[in-house]
C-alpha cells in the first residue's frame, strides 16, 4: 500500500504557467495595501512634491534594476527555490539557509500575517461586526484576540487550501484578483486626472517642490522644519524604504521557477514587465494624490489613509468605502501570491536536507502541500501575536541585505561560472547591478543610523539561523553515517 502512494506523488512540479502568469505574479505579489497608505509618512518627511515624487521614481527605477539583473541568475538555475538558489550557488549552503531561514521566520510569514490583517482591518470598515475593535477574548491585560484576527488567519488558510489544490487553483485566484485591481487603480487615478485637470492644487505644491522640510503633525496645526543637505539625504533614505516595501515581493516568480514555460526566458520577461507596469502604477497614483490634495494635507492624511483622503477628494464621501473594497481586492490577491511562492523556497530548503524533510514532498496535486501548511500555522501565529507591524519593520532591512548578497552574487557567478549558459544576461552589467547595490546599501547605512533597533533586530533574527543551520547540517550527517 506504501508503494502504491507513493507511487502517486509527483516527483517534479508541472511547467503549467505561462509569460502572462508569471508577470501577473510579480504584479499581484507586489501591489498590496502599501501605496494606499506609504506616501503619508514619505510627505511628512520629505515635506515637498518633487522628491516625494523622485523617491518613487528612484524606487522604481532600482527596483527594475535588481529585477532584470535577477533575470540573468533566473536564466541559469530555472528550478523551484529562486532567490534561496541563487545566493547557494554564490556563497555555498550557510548564506542560503540564512536567507531560507529569515524567509520563514519574518520575510514571507510576516509579510503574509501583516497584508492578512491589512485585508480584515479594511474588511472591517465595511462590516463592523469583523473588526479590530470586535474583541472576542481578553488574556490577562496585554493580549487580546479580536474579530479581525480571526479573519486575517481564514484567509490565509482559505488561500492555502486553495493553492495547496494545484497551482491552476493558486493561478485563477490571482489572475481574477490582479486584474480587478490594476483595473480599480487604473480608474482611481484617471477620475483623480480628470477631476484636477485645471491643475491648481499641483500648480501649487509645484512652486516650492524642491523645498525639503520635516512636518510635524499636531492636533490642530501643522508645522515645518527645513531640512539640511544631510537632513534631506537621511529623509530620502528613510522614505524610499516604504517605496521599497511597497514594492517588495516582485522576486515571488523565481521561486516558483519549476512551474513557468520556458522559464528560461519567461522569469526574466516577467520580472521586467511586472515590477516596470507596477512601478508606472505607483508614480502615476502619487501624481493623482498631489494634483487633488496639497503636499501638507498629503502628509496628514487621517489614519495615514492617503488613498482614501484623495478618493473623498475626488467622489465625495463615498471615497472612503470604495478604497476599503479596493484594499480588500488587493491585499487578498497580494497574499495568493505570496502563499502561492513562499513554499515552494521551504521545499527546496527540504530537499537540501537544511528544514523539515516532509516539507520536501509534492502532495497529488503537485504542490508542496505540507510546506504550505507549515508557512500557513507560523503566519497565522504572528497574525495572533499583534506585533506584525513590528516585524514588518524588522524585515526590509533583511531583505534589503539579501538582494544585495544575491545580486553581488552575479559578479562572482561571472567568474565562478564563466562558461555557463546565460539565455539572458543582466541589463547594463556592471554598471547597474553595481548601481543597485551601493544605493541598497546606503539605505541600510541609513536604517541602522535612523531605525537602528529594527535595523539591529533584523540582523539579530538572521544571526538565529546559524544554530539551527548547524542543527540541520548535523542532523542530516547523522541520518547519513
Amino acid at each position: 500500500m506504501a508503494t502504491e502512494i507513493q507511487a502517486t506523488q509527483p516527483e517534479q512540479f508541472k511547467r503549467s504557467l505561462s509569460l502572462l502568469d508569471g508577470t501577473l505574479l510579480v504584479i499581484g505579489s507586489m501591489i498590496g495595501s502599501g501605496i494606499f497608505v506609504t506616501s503619508v509618512d514619505m510627505a511628512a518627511g520629505l515635506g515637498s512634491t518633487g522628491w516625494l515624487l523622485a523617491a518613487w521614481i528612484l524606487s522604481g527605477i532600482v527596483t527594475i534594476i535588481a529585477a532584470v539583473s535577477y533575470g540573468e541568475l533566473s536564466g541559469m538555475f530555472p528550478k523551484a527555490g529562486g532567490q534561496y538558489v541563487y545566493l547557494q550557488e554564490a556563497f555555498g549552503n550557510r548564506i542560503a539557509f540564512l536567507y531560507g531561514w529569515s524567509f520563514f521566520a519574518v520575510i514571507e510569514t510576516g509579510t503574509i500575517a501583516a497584508v492578512a490583517v491589512a485585508f480584515a482591518k479594511y474588511t472591517g470598515y465595511i462590516f463592523p461586526g469583523v473588526g479590530e475593535q470586535n474583541i472576542l477574548l481578553n488574556i490577562g491585560s496585554s493580549f487580546s484576540i479580536s474579530a479581525a484576527q480571526l479573519l486575517a488567519i481564514a484567509s490565509i488558510l482559505l488561500l492555502t487550501l486553495m493553492n495547496s489544490r494545484g497551482v491552476k487553483s493558486g493561478k485563477w485566484i490571482q489572475f481574477i484578483f490582479t486584474f480587478i485591481k490594476i483595473a480599480a487603480l487604473a480608474l482611481l487615478i484617471l477620475v483623480g486626472f480628470w477631476v484636477s485637470r485645471h491643475w491648481d492644487v499641483f500648480s501649487q505644491n509645484m512652486l516650492h517642490a524642491w523645498n525639503a522640510k520635516a512636518f510635524t503633525i499636531g492636533e490642530d496645526a501643522i508645522s515645518s522644519e527645513s531640512l539640511s543637505t544631510l537632513g534631506l539625504i537621511a529623509a530620502m533614505g528613510v522614505a524610499m524604504v516604504g517605496a521599497l516595501f511597497s514594492s517588495d515581493a516582485w522576486n515571488g516568480v523565481t521561486f516558483i521557477a519549476g512551474e513557468i514555460k520556458n522559464p528560461k526566458r519567461n522569469i526574466g520577461l516577467s520580472l521586467f514587465l511586472g515590477t516596470l507596469v507596477v512601478t508606472i502604477i505607483y508614480v502615476s497614483c502619487n501624481f493623482m494624490y498631489v494634483s487633488v490634495l496639497p503636499i501638507s494635507e498629503v502628509a496628514a492624511a487621517p489614519d495615514k489613509r492617503i488613498a482614501v483622503a484623495a478618493a473623498e477628494q475626488i467622489i465625495g464621501l463615498k471615497g472612503a468605502m470604495i478604497i476599503a473594497a479596493m484594499i480588500m481586492i488587493s491585499t487578498f490577491g497580494c497574499n495568493n501570491g505570496l502563499i502561492l511562492a513562499g513554499a515552494r523556497v521551504y521545499y527546496q530548503m527540504a530537499k537540501d536536507r537544511l528544514f523539515f524533510k516532509s516539507a520536501g514532498e509534492l502532495n497529488k496535486n503537485g504542490v508542496p502541500g505540507r510546506s504550505l501548511w507549515l508557512q500557513a500555522i507560523w503566519a497565522s501565529l504572528l497574525c495572533l501575536s499583534g506585533h506584525y507591524g513590528d516585524l514588518l519593520n524588522f524585515i526590509i532591512f533583511t531583505v534589503l541585505l539579501f538582494y544585495i548578497l544575491t545580486i553581488a552574487g552575479i559578479f562572482i557567478l561571472r567568474k565562478k561560472m564563466p562558461d555557463a549558459e546565460r539565455p539572458y544576461k543582466a541589463f547594463g552589467y556592471p554598471v547597474l547591478p553595481a548601481f543597485y547595490i551601493i544605493v541598497a546599501s546606503a539605505i541600510c547605512v541609513i536604517l541602522l543610523f535612523e531605525q537602528t533597533f529594527y535595523a539591529g533586530m533584523g540582523l539579530v533574527i538572521v544571526l538565529i539561523g546559524l544554530p539551527i543551520y548547524e542543527y540541520f547540517k548535523r542532523k542530516h550527517k547523522t541520518a547519513n553515517s
